[in-house]
C-alpha cells in the first residue's frame, strides 16, 4: 500500500491518503480521530487491515483532529466536499463532527462510548437513516473494582475527564454513582485540552488515594505526564486503556483490545459498502472475553509500595515485571 502526504487548504491538519493499487476512479473512504494515542491508533490499524483484505479497491484519506473540535468539524466538512463515500469517526467528538455535516452517505463511528447519549443513533439495538458503528462503552464499575481490589485501602478516588467530551461526561456520572454507592469520597477535576492534564492532576493530588481515567481522548494524549506525577505522588492509576499502559507505566488497565474493534469497525464499514443499510445494524459493543485485555504493572505496583495479590495476576493477559511485558 503507498502513502502519500498532501497537505489540505480547507482544514488545520495533515491528511494522509492510502492509495493501494485502486485505479484513479477508485472511491474514497475518509477515517477521522480525534487525537493519535496508542487506543485510537490501534483502532485505525484494525480499520485499514480489514479494508485491506475486504476492500482494497477504495483509497483511504486518514485524518486527525489533534483533539480540537474545531478541526474535526473542518475535516467533516472536508470529506463532504470530497464527496467520500463513506465516513468513519475515530472517538466520540470525531464521530459526532461527522454526523452533523454528512447525511447523504454512510457514517460509520468508532470507540463511541454512548453513541444514544452522543446524539449518534436513537438506540443501541437500530442503527440510524446513515449511521450506525461499534461502541467501547467501558466496564467502570469492574474497573473500580480492579482499583479497589489494588489498593483496598482506598476511600478517595480522583477521576480527570474533558468536560468537551461526551464520552466522559458519561463516564463520570457512573464513576460518581459507584463512589456514592460505596462510602467513598469523588474527586474530580476536568480540562479542556491535553496540556492541562498534568497541572489538572497535581490540583488535586494530596486530596486523592487513587485515579481512575476512563477512555477520554484528551486526557490519554497526554497519559505520559499524568504517570510521571502520579508516580511521584504515589498514587495508583487504573485505566480503561489497555494499549498505552503496556508503554505507559499507570498500575494497571482493564478495557477493549483497541485493534480488535478496528477490525470490527472495518467490518460493518464493509457490510455497509457492499449495500446492507446502515439502520439494519444495530451498535456493536464486544462481549467475548478475548475482546478484553488487562494489563497489570508489577514494576510500577513496586514503586508504589503496593504487593499484588497472585489471584490478581493469574487474571491479567499482559504482565510487566522487571522492565518485561509477557503476553498470556
Amino acid at each position: 500500500m503507498r502513502r502519500t502526504l498532501h497537505a489540505l487548504t480547507l482544514i488545520l491538519c495533515v491528511g494522509a491518503l492510502f492509495t493501494s493499487c485502486a485505479p484513479k476512479s477508485a472511491k474514497l473512504i475518509g477515517i477521522a480521530k480525534f487525537v493519535s494515542h496508542p487506543a485510537l491508533d490501534a483502532i485505525e490499524k484494525g480499520i485499514e487491515d480489514e479494508l485491506a483484505d475486504s476492500k482494497p479497491d477504495y483509497k483511504i484519506d486518514l485524518q486527525n483532529a489533534n483533539a480540537d473540535m474545531n478541526t474535526a468539524a473542518q475535516i467533516a466538512q472536508h470529506f463532504k466536499q470530497e464527496k467520500v463515500a463513506l465516513a468513519v469517526g475515530i472517538a466520540t467528538p470525531t464521530a459526532q463532527a461527522l454526523a452533523n455535516q454528512i447525511k447523504d452517505r454512510p457514517v460509520i463511528y468508532a470507540a463511541v462510548t454512548d453513541p444514544v447519549a452522543a446524539g449518534l443513533v436513537a438506540s443501541m439495538d437500530k442503527g440510524g437513516a446513515n449511521i450506525t458503528g461499534t461502541s467501547d462503552m467501558t466496564p467502570v464499575r469492574e474497573q473500580l473494582d480492579l482499583l479497589r481490589s489494588l489498593k483496598p485501602s482506598v476511600k478517595r478516588i480522583g477521576n480527570i475527564y474533558a468536560s468537551g467530551e461526551a464520552n466522559s461526561v458519561v463516564i463520570a456520572s457512573i464513576v460518581k454513582a459507584y463512589c456514592q454507592e460505596n462510602g467513598l469520597e469523588y474527586v474530580e477535576t476536568t480540562v479542556t485540552n491535553s496540556s492541562e492534564a498534568r497541572q489538572a492532576l497535581l490540583s488535586i493530588a494530596d486530596r486523592i488515594d487513587a485515579l481512575y481515567l476512563g477512555n477520554d481522548n484528551t486526557v490519554f494524549s497526554a497519559l505520559s505526564g499524568i504517570a510521571d506525577v502520579a508516580l511521584e505522588k504515589k498514587i495508583p492509576v487504573v485505566t480503561a486503556d489497555p494499549s498505552s499502559a503496556e508503554t505507559i507505566p499507570v498500575l494497571a488497565a482493564l478495557g477493549y483490545d483497541y485493534y480488535r474493534m478496528g477490525v470490527a469497525t472495518g467490518k460493518i464499514i464493509v457490510r455497509v459498502l457492499n449495500g446492507e443499510k446502515t439502520e439494519n445494524i444495530p451498535a456493536f459493543l464486544p462481549k467475548e472475553s478475548q475482546d478484553m485485555s488487562f494489563v497489570l504493572n508489577l514494576d510500577t505496583a513496586k514503586q508504589l509500595g503496593l504487593t499484588v495479590d497472585q489471584s490478581v495476576i493469574d487474571k491479567a493477559k499482559v504482565v510487566i515485571s522487571d522492565g518485561q511485558l509477557t503476553r498470556k
